[in-house]
């Protein structure tokens, strides 16, 4: 019987990434960080201080933003903060 080769990446938990998804007008700075596989990632919101800080902590790699996730976010954002208004 023959084996196929399969092509495995190797998760680096040392490797951490970094794809700025907006700046906001209001100085923050949306992003998302991954550890080890940027495809897996957690949304994290920071003043822009705070974020140079924390690459530099983290030592990231800073990947390209995907295009058009900018106005996908956006929209995102403005119906999940239209709903939470309509909650209340």
């Amino acid at each position: 019987m023959r084996q196929q080769q399969q092509s495995v990446s190797v998760f680096d938990a040392g490797r951490r990434y970094v794809r700025i998804c907006d700046r906001r007008a209001d100085g923050f700075v949306e992003f998302e960080f991954s550890i080890g596989d940027p495809e897996l990632a957690v949304e994290l919101m920071l003043p822009e201080s705070a974020f140079h800080e924390f690459c530099l902590a983290n030592e990231v790699i800073m990947l390209d933003p995907l295009a058009g996730q900018g106005d996908w976010v956006s929209r995102l954002n403005d119906a999940s903060r239209q709903g939470f208004e309509d909650a209340v």
